[in-house]
């Protein structure tokens, strides 16, 4: 019941701020002459294990994100979601191909923030100053820092702990911590790698509902890394699913389902259990028909 009252207050906060986002789709008639804010060509990458065999990750991807756009990878263990995102990122380039962002090569800097499956945090400073440390980097005066760490910490529905440490923080504050840290220094690009993987079921359900609303407010480019088909779908305008390494981009699929979506059940509609059987199959296709994976089955497979 706890839990249920406690959905129904976000529902009742957001739902006037998130109606005027529209409809889940972000294909609007305009859309198509934007230039894309992420845009990946041809991209290959191979890595050396420590034995200094060639592993590669990534073979050919090309995917191109607008403005404005939730999207979701989705792929099996291992297949190259978080080289890609670190790629995007700038913080590793691909052996061949191009990656474009804003129109330029990658670098890492304020305009993309990049979440990490583990939290991250410092644990010898306050949950503020975890959360100001990029401005900090940035060379802001500590009262501006700690006025834009108040701000985000709100938004994130952590303000009463602002003065507390990272210790005293239960696993979902702290990883609403770690958004907020992300958020603090306002990117245009926000590259999140499994960030609710690690959480409780309750608590990662009500974390998508943050992110959901937290997106509706700001917008911008998110790119998700996930191995749940349901939260790839609940969360996004478009699902990218990809193929066991070397990964590969098999099949991008739009999300139309209407936003905000954390005001009706969007699992019980029939368009999304239509989308949702049709991944989970793909996905158990190619993983059972893997011949590296543990789940390899041969010509056992129907």
């Amino acid at each position: 019941m706890a839990l249920l009252a406690f959905i129904r207050g976000l529902m009742n906060r957001d739902v006037e701020l998130a109606a005027g986002s529209g409809s889940g789709s972000a294909n609007s008639s305009s859309s198509a002459a934007i230039s894309p804010k992420v845009a990946v060509a041809q991209v290959w990458k191979s890595f050396k294990t420590l034995a200094g065999e060639p592993v590669q990750a990534l073979a050919d991807v090309s995917l191109t994100v607008l403005e404005n756009r939730f999207v979701s990878l989705l792929g099996p263990s291992g297949c190259g979601k978080t080289t890609l995102l670190r790629m995007i990122n700038g913080l590793i380039r691909p052996d061949r191909g191009s990656i474009q962002v804003s129109g330029a090569p990658p670098k890492p800097g304020p305009h993309t923030s990049l979440v990490f499956q583990s939290f991250r945090l410092i644990p010898w400073q306050t949950v503020r100053d975890n959360v100001a440390f990029g401005l900090t980097i940035a060379g802001l005066p500590r009262k501006d820092r700690h006025e834009r760490a108040d701000r985000y910490l709100a938004l994130v529905g952590l303000q009463r702990f602002a003065d507390s440490y990272p210790g005293q923080l239960s696993g979902g504050m702290k990883q609403r911590a770690a958004l907020a840290r992300a958020l603090a220094t306002d990117p245009e690009i926000l590259l999140m790698d499994e960030p609710l993987a690690s959480l409780d079921a309750q608590s990662r359900e009500l974390l998508q509902i943050e992110l959901m609303r937290i997106w509706a407010q700001r917008k911008g480019v998110v790119l998700f890394v996930t191995h749940s088909v349901d939260e790839a779908i609940l969360l996004a305008d478009q699902v990218v699913l990809m193929s066991p390494r070397p990964g590969r981009i098999v099949e991008t699929i739009d999300i139309d389902l209407p936003r905000p979506r954390w005001t009706y059940d969007a699992r019980s509609r029939p368009d999304y259990q239509s989308i949702r059987q049709h991944l989970s199959a793909r996905l158990r296709e190619m993983v059972v028909s893997d011949p590296e994976s543990d789940f390899y089955a041969g010509g056992e497979q129907e």
